[in-house]
């Protein structure tokens, strides 16, 4: 559990960012593992920067971080020699298939998972100087709620929850938003559903989550879409190729290029009297 001191800390460390920022911050989470957010977050990642934005992303899903093994990338240095100042930002950063910037997370390091306050201090020291160096950060989070996963969630302006059709997915998405509005950080929330078969599967577990939160816990959630069940995917995963770039006009391709449609600021409706979750009712339909 974060302390208070770290609370704190993160809240001015993120006031101070927001003062002389440029990149905007999102933070890609979900409830449970095994829905397929590190592969949203690589790809998401790669369409933006084929948009022509500056795109990092930083692989903070601590101890089972796989980024790399999806872009077929060895990583001399990662995120745990950051964290222990043995690396510098630009010595741990490099260059991925697809245009984007890679800070790789340490997969396979147990301690990883679970960081002390200055351990978070340190990376979120380093997003801020990120913030000043591309358009988009996109922060690819552990599963779950716990304190790692939640300090990632308070740095970002917008948090994509992603779960799928599973019944299990659609519990642990809707614990997700529930408890990032305990901290009264104000921030973006949307929904993408994966893996679903239809549009009209996927607007139904959107409606079903966006309902609950509106009754329960008086929040608006974006609806982000969906991303096709398309075996291309996996093929892809086993190639170890970002699958938009192995298969651009695949239908998960596809839904991953509305997807980016629908993160675009402008996209998104302008704030409205009332409370900050409250404003955020819908979704600009696509």
């Amino acid at each position: 559990m974060m302390t208070a001191a770290f609370v704190d800390q993160a809240t001015s460390l993120r006031t101070l960012a927001q003062s002389a920022r440029r990149a905007r911050v999102i933070a890609v989470t979900s409830g449970k593992g095994g829905v397929g957010k590190s592969n949203i977050a690589v790809n998401l990642a790669i369409r933006m920067a084929q948009s022509g934005k500056q795109v990092a992303l930083l692989d903070a899903d601590l101890g089972l971080a796989n980024a790399d093994v999806l872009c077929n990338v060895d990583l001399k240095w990662n995120l745990s020699h950051l964290i222990t100042r043995k690396r510098t930002l630009q010595e741990v950063m490099i260059q991925a298939p697809g245009g984007f910037h890679l800070i790789g997370g340490a997969s396979g390091l147990a301690k990883m998972a679970d960081l002390t306050d200055q351990d978070r201090q340190r990376i979120l020291d380093s997003l801020t100087e990120l913030e000043s160096m591309f358009d988009v950060l996109i922060i690819d989070t552990g599963a779950g709620i716990n304190a790692n996963v939640l300090c990632f969630t308070r740095a970002a302006d917008h948090v994509l929850i992603v779960t799928t059709p599973e019944p299990t997915a659609i519990t642990d998405a809707y614990a997700v938003a529930k408890v990032m509005i305990r901290d009264g950080q104000e921030r973006q929330m949307s929904l993408v559903v994966n893996q679903v078969r239809s549009a009209a599967e996927g607007r139904a577990v959107y409606e079903r989550i966006s309902k609950v939160a509106r009754q329960f816990l008086g929040i608006g959630i974006y609806d982000a879409g969906c991303i096709f069940t398309d075996e291309n995917v996996a093929l892809a995963v086993r190639r170890r190729s970002p699958f938009v770039m192995a298969f651009p006009k695949t239908p998960a391709s596809v839904c991953i290029s509305q997807l980016v449609t629908r993160l675009q600021p402008e996209r998104m409706l302008k704030p409205q009297p009332g409370g900050f979750f409250h404003r955020m009712s819908r979704w600009l339909r696509i």
